[in-house]
């Protein structure tokens, strides 16, 4: 995919979960909004897509929406466009892709960001990497990293396919981690249950034998769930 259509390509935001391990130190506001220095987490996500030319954005609101719809408005001043999705009950990442789907029919393949994690990689070398597989349904971006103790890992063959997943073990190993970025081909829709779902859970698992990709990559993670990720994260961008 050159850069020059990205574009065109529509990009969605999971912002609505309820961020309860957070809420010892982001206490009154949804997590994608905790501050990461002058700015909230979710600044850095829209900066990240709009600097590789990213525009059309999607993003799926849930608890304590109206902050981020009040602070990021139609994206206007931001040079980019966003729509709201928003869940009146917690739906999970999957559910509240499944919601959006009205916003994204329009779209052969679609990008999908959780919105506590921020993986530093190229957008259009993700997206091409899924169209060279033709049967591809969905592509995760997965990052290697020497202690996989904290994490599940990802199980991928030398052709890139995702093979299976591992629950966290609490050993000390190298593995391959979910970076929390996804590609998904319209194809998705038929493997998304109705209510809520996870995509971790519920989905990646059923599309093992339908097309499951991974794209390894190798830049900074930051995760902010817990209080002491966000406290990492603050460590990372400050020596950045």
């Amino acid at each position: 995919m050159t850069n020059s259509s990205m574009g065109d390509v529509k990009a969605v935001l999971l912002v609505g979960g309820l961020g309860t391990r957070l809420r010892s130190v982001v206490a009154s506001k949804p997590k994608a909004l905790a501050a990461i220095g002058e700015e909230s987490f979710l600044e850095l996500l829209v900066r990240q897509l709009r600097s590789q030319g990213i525009r059309n954005l999607v993003m799926c609101t849930g608890y304590l929406a109206e902050q981020i719809e009040s602070q990021f408005g139609d994206g206007r001043s931001r040079d980019v466009s966003i729509e709201y999705s928003r869940e009146e009950t917690p739906l999970g990442t999957a559910g509240a892709i499944k919601l959006a789907e009205r916003y994204l029919r329009d779209a052969p393949e679609f990008l999908a960001l959780n919105g506590d994690s921020f993986l530093a990689l190229n957008f259009s070398d993700l997206l091409s990497s899924h169209c060279e597989h033709g049967d591809a349904v969905a592509t995760l971006a997965v990052l290697p990293v020497e202690d996989a103790s904290r994490y599940g890992t990802v199980e991928v063959d030398a052709g890139g396919r995702v093979t299976g997943f591992a629950e966290k073990t609490g050993k000390l190993a190298p593995g391959l981690v979910n970076g929390g970025i996804y590609v998904f081909s319209q194809a998705i829709w038929r493997f998304i249950p109705e209510g809520a779902a996870s995509l971790e859970k519920d989905v990646f698992p059923r599309l093992l034998e339908h097309g499951l990709y991974a794209r390894e990559v190798r830049g900074m993670f930051i995760d902010i769930g817990t209080p002491g990720d966000y406290t990492r994260a603050q460590e990372l961008l400050r020596f950045s």
